[in-house]
């Protein structure tokens, strides 16, 4: 008399019979024999594919406002009620921002970018390293003298159409965060220009 195949026995076989294939695939994976997807197919498990994706150009300008606007409540907030020197809060807040612009929003956008490389049209200063970190220790110095302008700028004009009751900019993290990054775009949109007018002089010259 034949004993009777046990299911269990029948399952666990092939389950393990299935996997072991599975394994084999994965193995023996070539370019040859690899599955491809489309870009559209493979951006759903990259990032949030929902309706209310935000566009590129809204993330990047909300991540700046966001860390200028941290800048303004840490050291003019916070550092100026120990350092009373005007002058040497604006030294301060000029070498933070070129810090927190290199350290903190660079590379923020650099690890977020979908291609290698896809962040630079948001950088001021695209060189990493020392070089990089020095040139932005620079560029926090003309951000915070455009600041200024703006404030002052500001300030002067409600005072021209308002007369002396006029309202005053007072520097908060908000409005600071939006004026640092305008003037941060203002300076990428005149880098950005200038490099496409030599490179289309260099055309014509060839």
């Amino acid at each position: 008399m034949k004993p009777t195949p046990n299911k269990e026995q029948d399952k666990s076989s092939s389950y393990y019979q299935l996997h072991t294939q599975a394994v084999d695939t994965l193995v023996n994976a070539t370019a040859e024999n690899t599955p491809r997807y489309s870009k559209e197919e493979l951006e759903k498990y990259r990032s949030f594919h929902g309706k209310w994706r935000l566009p590129e150009t809204l993330k990047v300008l909300l991540i700046k406002v966001w860390f200028y606007g941290a800048v303004c409540f840490f050291v003019f907030w916070g550092l100026g009620l120990y350092v009373t020197a005007q002058l040497d809060l604006y030294f301060i807040a000029a070498v933070i921002l070129g810090m927190v612009t290199d350290l903190l929003i660079n590379r923020f956008l650099r690890f977020t970018e979908k291609m290698p490389g896809g962040s630079r049209r948001w950088l001021m200063v695209s060189r990493r390293g020392t070089m990089g970190f020095v040139m932005n220790l620079f560029y926090g110095f003309v951000l915070l003298f455009l600041v200024i302008t703006i404030y002052y700028a500001l300030n002067t004009l409600l005072q021209l159409l308002f007369g002396p009751s006029a309202p005053v900019l007072n520097v908060e993290p908000m409005l600071f965060g939006v004026f640092t990054t305008a003037a941060d775009t203002l300076c990428i949109l005149i880098r950005q220009t200038s490099a496409s007018i030599l490179a289309d002089a260099g055309r014509k010259t060839h």
